[in-house]
């Protein structure tokens, strides 16, 4: 079922109203009374006998009586006939459905038994349905109030979904007061099938909604999620509120939506994956949706303040340290404009303070000339109660000045009665109103941390000198020889052999079950050496005093080894010991990290990455990201850690090796993409010495895996099963393969060996250079919607790309488009040929139903290529091109 038949949760053209049978009810009256108040102009078909008399339309007693097209039900019957109705919509050919209905899986198991039948119901007749226990869906710009919600939001550009229904009514009853205008809004209940990931898919491709809003408490589908946001992000700011961050919120939350709450943290990692912004707070919330809904977004950090107060001011710089803004410096031009106007003791800085006497008219001058300031991103006006100043002929002032500049103007009228009429004014006008100065900077920083996203998505990842060997089977081997039943911790040298198998440097280490041996090897290695208790019960070894260092005679192992073994059974007299293992001591490293994988029952493995040593647990200093990585995600995870700056180079400690550090951690987010029965891994303490990252300890749980590798990710990994080599018919030898963001080089040497006609065969319009933006959506790319597959050069001693073949599909890969470039001075030579064959193959492999395209009726090459691969191909007169279809259920592929 595509998020297209969410389309008609919008605008649907006749709506049936199904009331509970007994009584008409007083939720099932108000949804009526919204919808003809609201101006809904379509068919409105009641299905209840008793809404002919209270309402005095027509009405049927079942959904089988109407003998009319029905776009869209909304269910409000008690939740136990739901089930019922539902079969009776999908005989009727009705594909979506609204259930009001409470006392679903909120409430236990009973509930959720019903949610099942609901759930089969809707699955088997191919309807869509939001909710149950929700409040319903609003379109201000359809005159669609499909709810039982009092009152028709504002029209507006903003699109806001909420799990909570009373969250629902808060934010409509605020935006009332503030003049703010929603193009949706849309109460999602218990999201038994359309959820957030359907909601900004549909959202994401709707020009009215600019921006959305969310409200959530927990998350379901999250790889449909993480691949939505990830897309829609890129286009249209995302600002998210999580409610149940902490320990109890969670449990609250859960309670409430019948599901569990992930951590807090792995969220927040979640989230910035994604390129979804997080606030903390309903107001939070809502003073960035004010800013958003009223005024263009920034497109940089360069604020600037106007205050007839310092201490407002101060409180903005402040505010802004917070953020990592700073205040914007101001030109020599506008100082100098300045001096003319102000008194001759103003502060000569941003914030311009304009001193308390200051008239509406010096506000108007000073506005003027900031609006003048050469790359200013946005400008804060604010305003104290003073006895020589009107605050409406200031906020007239302002809308005079400043209304529909190019950056966002937001206003800090202080205050309370006093200020109360301006304030009003200033919202019918469009403008941003906040009660603080922290506030208005909140707000602005957080449509400033979107822009930061954008520029993030434009970086081209550098291309890695490295390749890596991963021995797959041996590490498989090790853990299909473990019992995982009850999960299993490995011992060290069986989590180091693990580690090793991906090439992770770790110090190497051998065992001893006698104090004779342990000294015998440690004379092998050499001294100085460190010796550990080897025991699957003992999980924390310093605690057990099962850790001894700098060993350097046989004396001293002897020493250690008997207090080890003393350790161990002090503090579990049933721990099973097999000796202790014997490694050479690194003395006086440079720092110790730690890194890990910790497989989280929502979000599948998290990687962490941080402070290392015996006080990890204490410092605090981590940092989480999903996998799979790539080197500018690696570098991005290591900087949001207090020990990146360190790393970097401090007093007399050497600078990590940064290529070293980056290779480690891809060798672990490949380990967590691989072998998914990994529910725990600890690397820690990660020595760094001489600037060398190695292993000294590790550990690692292995717990059966409900999903195999890939589908435990919520990311999709590089699909590596798409690797071909391949020799075209002119001799051509090619590798091809899925794109990679650290492609984007090859990338833009291909386009230049495009003619120009090549370029518009591909394009459709004229291009000269690929912008940052397009470039990185061509070659970042999410393998659960986009497959691009290139070609390269086999015969070439240095990458070389020929060409790019692509699908990019609806979300539910039911229809794709393909497209298919190749360099000019390699065309006709079979290379698009085989691009083509290899992406339809991979295609039907990732569950693609139809692919299709559009062929300028000029590109006969491709045409060729079309018909030959078994595209049917239609003329399409008013486009003046060719439309290519093929049913790839049916479509027979060369091998």
């Amino acid at each position: 079922m595509g998020i297209w038949n969410i389309d008609k949760f919008f605008h649907p053209e006749a709506i049936a109203v199904i009331g509970a049978s007994e009584h008409p009810g007083r939720i099932g009256t108000a949804l009526m009374h919204n919808l003809i108040r609201g101006g809904f102009t379509g068919r409105l078909l009641p299905v209840n006998p008793k809404y002919s008399r209270i309402m005095g339309l027509p009405s049927a007693s079942t959904i089988s009586e109407i003998d009319t097209r029905i776009d869209l039900a909304v269910v409000a019957v008690p939740i136990h006939q739901v089930p019922e109705v539902i079969d009776q919509c999908a005989a009727v050919q009705v594909k979506t459905a609204i259930v009001i209905s409470s006392g679903g899986k909120e409430i236990g198991e009973s509930g959720r038994i019903v949610e099942e039948r609901i759930l089969r119901a809707a699955t088997s007749g191919g309807i869509r349905i939001l909710g149950p226990n929700c409040l319903g869906v609003m379109a201000p710009g359809a005159k669609l109030n499909a709810s039982f919600t009092a009152g028709m939001p504002n029209k507006g550009n903003l699109a806001f979904v909420s799990q909570s229904g009373g969250i629902c009514t808060a934010i409509l009853d605020m935006s009332f007061q503030e003049g703010i205008g929603f193009s949706h809004f849309v109460s999602i209940g218990s999201m038994l099938d359309v959820d957030f990931g359907d909601m900004i898919d549909y959202l994401g491709r709707d020009p009215a909604a600019k921006s959305i809003l969310l409200y959530v408490e927990q998350l379901t589908n999250i790889r449909k999620f993480m691949s939505a946001a990830r897309a829609v992000s890129r286009i249209k700011p995302i600002i998210v509120l999580k409610a149940g961050t902490s320990a109890a919120g969670a449990k609250v939350a859960s309670s409430h939506t019948g599901a569990l709450a992930g951590e807090d943290a792995i969220y927040d990692a979640a989230f910035r994956r994604a390129g979804v912004i997080r606030v903390s707070t309903i107001e939070e919330l809502f003073d960035s949706a004010e800013l958003t809904a009223k005024q263009p977004r920034p497109s940089g950090p360069r604020l600037a303040v106007i205050t007839n107060g310092g201490g407002p001011g101060v409180m903005a710089v402040d505010a802004m340290a917070r953020h990592t803004l700073e205040p914007a410096v101001l030109g020599a031009t506008t100082l100098s404009a300045l001096n003319e106007i102000l008194p001759q003791h103003w502060n000569h800085q941003n914030p311009v303070d304009i001193l308390g006497d200051a008239t509406a008219e010096r506000y108007g001058q000073v506005m003027e000339i900031l609006s003048r300031e050469s790359g200013l991103h946005g400008l804060m006006v604010i305003f104290l109660p003073q006895a020589l100043t009107d605050p409406m002929a200031v906020a007239k002032q302002l809308v005079q000045h400043l209304k529909g500049r190019p950056f966002p103007i937001f206003a800090v009228w202080m205050g309370g009665r006093d200020v109360a009429g301006a304030i009003e004014f200033l919202n019918e006008a469009g403008i941003a109103t906040y009660a603080t100065p922290e506030r208005a900077v909140h707000a602005f920083a957080t449509l400033v941390q979107h822009t930061r996203n954008l520029e993030l998505l434009k970086e081209i990842p550098p291309r890695s000198v490295h390749r890596f060997f991963f021995d797959r089977a041996k590490a498989r081997a090790i853990v299909e020889a473990t019992d995982l039943a009850c999960g299993v911790f490995l011992t060290e040298p069986r989590t180091k052999e693990l580690l090793l198998a991906y090439g992770i440097h770790v110090n190497p280490t051998r065992t001893a079950d006698s104090f004779e041996t342990a000294a015998a090897v440690a004379e092998e290695m050499g001294w100085p050496v460190a010796i550990k208790v080897l025991s699957p019960d003992i999980t924390h070894k310093t605690e057990a005093d099962g850790v001894h260092l700098d060993l350097r005679d046989a004396g001293d192992v002897r020493e250690a080894y008997a207090r080890i073994i003393a350790g161990a059974k002090r503090v579990n007299e049933k721990a099973h010991i097999e000796g202790v293992t014997v490694q050479p001591y690194l003395a006086r490293p440079d720092f110790e990290l730690m890194l890990g994988i910790k497989r989280d029952e929502l979000f599948g493995p998290v990687l962490l990455f941080g402070s290392g040593g015996i006080y990890t647990e204490i410092i605090a200093d981590r940092a989480l990201s999903l996998p799979p990585l790539n080197g500018q995600l690696i570098r991005r995870l290591v900087d949001e850690t207090r020990v990146a700056k360190l790393l970097a180079g401090y007093r007399n400690h050497s600078p990590i090796d940064m290529t070293a550090l980056e290779s480690m951690l891809l060798q672990l987010s490949q380990l967590a993409v691989d072998i998914p029965e990994i529910a725990e891994l600890d690397m820690n303490p990660v020595i760094v010495k001489n600037g060398t990252p190695v292993v000294v300890d590790a550990r690692i749980l292995l717990r059966p895996s409900l999903r195999p590798s890939p589908l435990h990710l919520v990311i999709s990994p590089y699909p590596s099963q798409y690797e071909v080599c391949t020799t075209t018919r002119s001799g051509l030898r090619l590798g091809i393969r899925p794109i990679l963001p650290e492609d984007a080089e090859l990338f833009v040497e291909l386009f230049r060996t495009l003619s120009p006609t090549s370029v518009y065969y591909r394009f459709f319009r004229h291009m000269k250079s690929l912008t940052p933006e397009l470039l990185a959506m061509l070659t970042q790319v999410d393998y659960d919607r986009h497959l691009a597959l290139v070609a390269l050069d086999l015969s070439s001693p240095t990458e070389k790309m020929f060409g790019v073949a692509r699908v990019i599909g609806d979300p539910d890969l039911s229809h794709t488009e393909f497209s298919i470039m190749v360099g000019d001075p390699w065309q006709g030579q079979g290379v698009g040929a085989a691009l083509l064959l290899n992406l339809l193959k991979a295609a039907r492999k990732q569950g693609v139903e139809k692919v299709w395209g559009t062929v300028l009726r000029e590109n006969t090459q491709m045409l060729r290529l079309g018909k030959k691969a078994g595209f049917i191909m239609k003329f399409n007169s008013e486009e003046g091109a060719y439309d290519l279809n093929i049913d790839l259920t049916t479509a027979e592929l060369e091998d």
